[in-house]
């Protein structure tokens, strides 16, 4: 079976695409200038060319604070391009593994949200990423799973942790957002389950791939800090209206780990630890 990568060249599809290389998988990636999702000849030029038996469908816009004045660009991203994915995987008898987001959940719980929680993003980016849920689902009810993550950190691209990892090498303080919890997560750990998924036959509907546990960006920046050798103190919380933004955030994201239990694959580990070897990779 062949795997088609699309946003390849993201911080996520950077691991996927690594991860099927180290196993040897038969595997194309197609980072945004070799696949626009956004354009339905390139995408059916793709799927004639590579011929795919399962798409892990990386891209996406992710910009929330732009999301609010670009919500053109973001749904044609995050909402159309998922829908001709899904319907050239329909006429293809092909599999689709897309990735979502924790911002389709309105952050009112208290404890994690079930992989069947009714959805009501905040945000355009959240509403975006919701449309493109919906239309993998309605599309490929037996061949289609919507992977949500989180918070994600890795070797390659931007990253909180990558921040607050070049900020501890330096002495004055941080202020760090203390009351929006989630779940840090990653991005190596999700490739895996992202494989795993993958070689399980007869998953779809909806997965949660983040690193188990719960966390507020204050929470993580301090654990950076420890395991980095610098002083935790120097984090100091403040809440999020403190750096404002045109988009609204969910206080509360914390993601449920059920179904990947009943598709006897094993949910992702603890964050702390998932990051202590994140940060062994990154020195």
């Amino acid at each position: 079976m062949r795997w088609l990568v699309t946003g390849a060249g993201g911080l996520l599809g950077h691991e996927v695409t690594a991860a099927l290389a180290a196993e040897g998988a038969d595997a194309v990636g197609l980072d945004r200038r070799a696949l626009d999702v956004t354009y339905p000849d390139a995408l059916a030029a793709a799927f004639a060319r590579h011929r795919p038996g399962l798409v892990v469908n990386c891209a996406a816009y992710t910009a929330v604070e732009a999301a609010e004045t670009d919500a053109e660009r973001a749904f044609r991203v995050n909402a159309e391009g998922p829908r001709h994915l899904a319907d050239l995987c329909a006429r293809h008898g092909a599999r689709l593994l897309h990735l979502s987001t924790d911002y389709v959940f309105p952050g009112d719980a208290d404890s994690p949200y079930p992989e069947d929680h009714p959805t009501a993003p905040l945000n355009v980016y959240g509403r975006s990423k919701r449309a493109g849920e919906r239309a993998v689902l309605d599309l490929l009810p037996d061949q289609g799973a919507v992977v949500r993550t989180a918070w994600l950190h890795g070797e390659h691209g931007p990253s909180f942790v990558r921040t607050m990892t070049e900020r501890a090498r330096g002495h004055e303080p941080v202020d760090v957002v203390a009351d929006l919890v989630g779940q840090p997560t990653w991005a190596a750990d999700v490739a895996r389950s992202l494989l795993a998924l993958g070689h399980t036959p007869g998953t779809n509907g909806v997965f949660h791939a983040t690193n188990a546990g719960r966390a507020s960006w204050y929470d993580l920046a301090r654990e950076v800090f420890r395991l980095v050798g610098a002083d935790p103190d120097r984090v100091r919380p403040v809440p999020a209206t403190t750096f404002g933004g045109r988009a609204s955030r969910p206080r509360y994201t914390v993601l449920g780990h059920d179904r990947w239990r009943e598709a006897g694959i094993p949910a992702p580990r603890p964050w702390r630890e998932a990051l202590a070897e994140a940060l062994g990779r990154l020195s």
